[in-house]
């Protein structure tokens, strides 16, 4: 499995961006799931957002709700997350995952997730 991450970019605190998740190399069945994680320096790697692979079902991380949506194109077997409204405790790394073999279930931490991007930057300023 190939995880491309995009979108990644200096925002203004308040601001919105969009990251980019596209996965490919091996078949999915509707019960896998692609996840969007970050990580702070100096902090462990943090759940934000997790996707259904069919996109029937999302689940939402506490410290980014109400302003983080993730949505998946299926053709182009494409993961996006919205953040909105960025303040200064959302900047980090910020990585996608896939759990092949989910079983229609959420995962919430990163060592249940064998497929990783390699992470997009997301520097927020005030």
């Amino acid at each position: 499995v190939q995880i491309t991450e995009t979108g990644g970019g200096l925002v203004e605190a308040g601001g919105s961006l969009k990251l980019y998740c596209t996965a490919s190399g091996s078949p999915y069945s509707s019960g896998d799931s692609m996840g969007w994680f970050r990580q702070a320096p100096g902090k462990d790697r943090e759940f934000v957002e997790a996707i259904l692979d069919n996109g029937s079902q999302r689940c939402i991380g506490d410290s980014v709700k109400g302003r983080f949506t993730i949505s998946k194109d299926i053709p182009k077997n494409t993961a996006y997350l919205q953040m909105n409204s960025l303040i200064t405790e959302d900047p980090a790394v910020y990585y996608c995952a896939v759990r092949l073999g989910s079983g229609g279930y959420f995962y919430f931490g990163d060592y249940e997730y064998a497929h990783w991007g390699q992470g997009t930057q997301v520097p927020v300023y005030s």
